[in-house]
């Protein structure tokens, strides 16, 4: 998925306005106009909100990063044996070398230094370690701990973080990074979390790799209600920026995407439509307003009359129960054809009804 220049000024003025902390905004030395991009966007929100920019642990992409006149780098090398061997075609004796080399080149030049190790979950234990603790004789600032192919669960992610928190001790923040490729990079965004990391790397709408990383909307409420920790998000926008990078890069928002999808707030049975008609909070664990989402009452072979009534009372129509159980009857015959049932057919089918 690539983005124009002025496509990513928009989506990080946004992402600005919603408050998060740290903006990851390119790749600097891996094309000219990821350069343009990440300077830009320093020179417009650098004062809003921290800016970093990607860079290999390598002189030659740090000078790059550098001359973008961002203050924020973030270093990565992998450091499991199988990337060492096929990808980097190095030694742990010269990747280790090399994380020194370049988080200390980085601090020479008065970087805040973020440093990943690549593909941490499958790297030996005692290997991993020994690089963080490279990492910050070097001077690294924040060690992320990149779940890079997805192989986690929350179980086991919580007991590294928790291992890697103690390690580094309290001066050094630990962060996480986590792809979905089980469906579990939300769920170990918040292991890392609950385990003692206090950054979180995301995406809107879960975009990226393969089957994706760990989405902002989810993360952030999720820490919020699961976790009970406050973050700086302002929540209520999130449905909105949800929708304007699904506009932007063209991937559109599945349906039943959690938080942000048209039917994360949407009832169809009878049972849940009454409830929720009652009391919201019997059938939702939060409300839709508080994301900027929507309430959708539906229509189909579920529905039930609370739910008919006050969508047919929204529309000025008010019917007695018997006429409410006739035009109901209609509903479900048609949504048990295959027809997809709105409120204007149930409209329709109710003014029909009170013309007769």
């Amino acid at each position: 998925m690539d983005l124009t220049i002025e496509q990513k000024i928009q989506i990080a003025r946004k992402l600005a306005e919603l408050g998060v902390d740290i903006i990851e905004a390119g790749f600097p030395a891996s094309s000219e106009g990821e350069f343009i991009a990440t300077k830009r966007i320093f020179e417009e929100i650098g004062d809003q909100v921290e800016v970093i920019g990607l860079s290999r642990a390598n002189k030659n992409d740090i000078d790059k990063t550098i001359s973008t006149g961002i203050s924020s780098i973030h270093l990565f090398i992998a450091t499991s044996e199988l990337h060492m061997k096929y990808k980097l075609k190095m030694t742990r004796e010269e990747v280790l070398n090399r994380i020194y080399e370049s988080v200390r080149y980085a601090k020479d030049h008065g970087m805040i230094v973020e440093f990943s190790p690549e593909d941490a979950t499958r790297t030996e234990e005692d290997f991993l370690f020994t690089a963080i603790r490279t990492a910050i004789d070097a001077g690294a600032d924040r060690i992320n701990i990149p779940d890079t192919v997805g192989v986690m669960h929350p179980f086991k992610y919580y007991d590294l973080i928790k291992k890697i928190v103690t390690f580094v001790g309290d001066r050094i923040i630990v962060s996480v990074h986590c792809h979905n490729d089980f469906g579990l990079a939300t769920a170990n965004s918040l292991a890392g979390v609950y385990a003692g990391a206090r950054q979180v790397h995301v995406t809107v709408n879960g975009i990226g790799e393969r089957a994706g990383n760990a989405s902002l909307e989810e993360v952030v409420m999720g820490i919020k209600k699961l976790l009970n920790y406050e973050v700086n998000v302002k929540t209520w926008k999130l449905y909105e920026v949800s929708r304007f990078v699904a506009e932007m890069t063209g991937i559109p928002v599945p349906y039943f995407k959690a938080i942000v999808g048209d039917n994360a707030f949407g009832h169809e049975s009878g049972i849940h439509v009454h409830g929720v008609i009652e009391n919201p909070f019997t059938y939702e664990p939060i409300s839709p307003e508080e994301v900027g989402n929507f309430r959708r009452l539906a229509l189909g072979k579920h529905s039930g009359i609370h739910g008919l009534r006050k969508l047919l009372e929204e529309q000025g129509i008010k019917l007695n129960e018997n006429q409410l159980r006739v035009v109901l009857n209609e509903i479900k015959k048609l949504a048990e054809s295959g027809h997809k049932v709105s409120v204007e057919d149930a409209k329709n089918i109710a003014l029909k009804l009170l013309s007769q």
